[in-house]
């Protein structure tokens, strides 16, 4: 089997456990986790973030009503893994499902200020990377937002 075809067993893979319910799920077991569950919930947003690789998983994810919320929750409560997996699922999605609601909730359960206080800490540079391309993704939206810092906002046209 060649690169090609596994990379295409891997996709559909991801469909089919995206179609069966493994997002509403794997999200339940989030929201059930407490924050002694360290190595659960690493697992548990791994294989968000697996999921989140395709548009189905991805849908899943904003279908849930606590979805973006507990992933963005795990930023920074859980460890520092934890914290990578949950900023690539919020990048996947503002990158590839980030509609006009989308973004707006983003905005409202604070998606937003977890990225700028990415910026602020020590942490990975590829994870302030993600968090930077996903504010200047969105910055025109974000605009009034406190948190944006105004040389993003000041990037964009009016």
């Amino acid at each position: 089997m060649d690169d090609l075809e596994l990379q295409k067993l891997k996709g559909r893979n991801r469909i089919r456990a995206a179609e069966a319910a493994a997002v509403p799920a794997l999200i339940d077991i989030l929201l059930d986790s407490n924050s002694g569950d360290k190595r659960i919930s690493e697992m548990v947003l791994l294989a968000l973030d697996q999921l989140c690789q395709c548009a189905e998983g991805r849908s899943e994810l904003l279908k849930h009503g606590a979805g973006l919320a507990v992933v963005s929750k795990k930023i920074f409560r859980v460890s520092p893994v934890a914290s990578e997996r949950a900023v690539r699922i919020v990048h996947s999605v503002a990158k590839f499902s980030g509609n006009g609601s989308v973004v707006a909730e983003m905005l409202q359960i604070g998606v937003v200020g977890k990225l700028c206080f990415v910026l602020q800490v020590d942490c990975g540079s590829r994870m302030k990377e993600r968090a930077m391309e996903i504010l200047k993704m969105h910055a025109r939206v974000w605009n009034n937002s406190s948190c944006i810092p105004r040389t993003l906002i000041s990037s964009y046209p009016s």
